[in-house]
C-alpha cells in the first residue's frame, strides 16, 4: 500500500495538514535534543521529511538513517537528500547494534507498527543510555467543536481525497488507524514498559497531533 502512494504521499500530506506537517516535524526534532556531530535514527522514515529535519541539528558532522520498509517511498527520500542515508528496515527487528544512536524518532508511522510495544522497544534499544525516543503521531480530539471536525475530515473527506489519487483503500485506512491507536496516556505507558522513563507528551494543533518524548534508561 505504501509503495502505492508513494507518488502522492508528500502532496498528500500537505493537503491533508494544510503544510503544517512540517512544523510538527520540526517540533518533533527539538524534543530529540540533538546537537551537531550526533547520530540519530528516523524509524518508518516514509519519504524523510523527519530524517532532514534530523539533519539540520546533527550537521556534517554527525549522521542520521533513515528506514522504512517501503522501497517506494526511500526511493523518493533518496531523492530529496541523495547525501542522506536510507535504508530498508523492518521496525519490529533493526538491524543495528544497542545504543548506536543518540535519539531515534518515528513521525507519522507508530500506528503502522503491527506490534507497537515491540516497536518502541526495539527504538529504545539502539539508543544509547539518557538518549531520547520520540514519537509524533496523529491523535483523536475529545472536544467539541474539533472533534466533530476530525470526525467530518478524517472519516469522510480524506477518504473521498484518497479516491482522487486511485488509491481510496490507503485513505480508508489513514483514519481507521488513527481510531485504533492508542491515546496519548495510553501511548505513554506502553513508552514505559518498552524500557523509557522521563516520559511526557505534549497536544498541540488543537487535540489534533500528540509529540512523546522518553529518556532511554
Amino acid at each position: 500500500m505504501f509503495d502505492r502512494i508513494a507518488s502522492v504521499y508528500d502532496v498528500m500530506n500537505s493537503v491533508m495538514t494544510a503544510g503544517l506537517h512540517h512544523r510538527w516535524r520540526r517540533r518533533a526534532a527539538d524534543l530529540a535534543a540533538l546537537g551537531p556531530g550526533d547520530r540519530a535514527l528516523d524509524v518508518a522514515t516514509g519519504t524523510g521529511d523527519l530524517a532532514i529535519e534530523l539533519a539540520r541539528r546533527v550537521g556534517p558532522q554527525g549522521e542520521v538513517v533513515g528506514v522504512d520498509f517501503s522501497e517506494s517511498m526511500l526511493e523518493r527520500a533518496r531523492a530529496k537528500a541523495p547525501g542522506a542515508r536510507f535504508e530498508w528496515a523492518d521496525a519490529l527487528a533493526l538491524s543495528f547494534p544497542d545504543g548506536a544512536f543518540d535519539a531515534a524518532t518515528v513521525g507519522f508511522g507508530a500506528r503502522n507498527f503491527s506490534d507497537l510495544l515491540r516497536g518502541l522497544a526495539e527504538m529504545a534499544r539502539v539508543v544509547r543510555p539518557g538518549g531520547r525516543v520520540v514519537v509524533l503521531e496523529i491523535t483523536t480530539p475529545t472536544k467539541p467543536p474539533l472533534s466533530w471536525f476530525h470526525q467530518v475530515w478524517f472519516d469522510r473527506l480524506i477518504p473521498a481525497l484518497g479516491k482522487l489519487t486511485g488509491d481510496s483503500d490507503a485513505y480508508h485506512y489513514l483514519p481507521a488507524s488513527v481510531q485504533r491507536f492508542p491515546a496519548p496516556r495510553q501511548l505513554a505507558a506502553t513508552m514505559e514498559r518498552a524500557g523509557l522513563e522521563q516520559i511526557r507528551w505534549l497536544i498541540t494543533a488543537g487535540g489534533i497531533i500528540a509529540l512523546h518524548v522518553g529518556t532511554v534508561s
